[in-house]
């Protein structure tokens, strides 16, 4: 199924903060245009250090940039699409602070 990203707007706001994060925003999203996904699985085939939280939570972290930055988006598997939600982004050391809050779980701050 192809991917719906809910939210894009919030992607486009972050590159204008993080001007050096264009061109690996750019790419994550392009990916995100030609996938085919069925299971949450296939999001890991995709993008090999993307990271599935566990407890039933239907999240997913993404490493974008070479490790630089995090973006955590909630899923949904639909009838003919997958929905794929922006609940936080920011930089590695920004979600480093947020895991150790214990927050990457619940956060949604879009």
């Amino acid at each position: 199924m192809r991917v719906r990203l809910v939210k894009e707007k919030t992607i486009q706001d972050f590159v204008t903060r993080h001007a050096l994060s264009k061109h690996s925003f750019r790419t994550w999203l392009n990916v995100l245009k030609s996938v085919d996904w069925t299971t949450p699985g296939d999001i890991e085939d995709t993008f090999g250090s993307a990271d599935l939280l566990g407890g039933g939570y239907n999240r997913v972290v993404f490493d974008i940039g070479g490790n630089k930055y995090r973006v955590i988006c909630g899923y949904l598997f639909g009838r003919k699409e997958v929905h794929l939600f922006v609940c936080w982004m920011g930089t590695h050391a920004e979600y480093t602070k947020l895991c150790k809050r214990g927050e990457q779980y619940t956060v949604s701050m879009f």
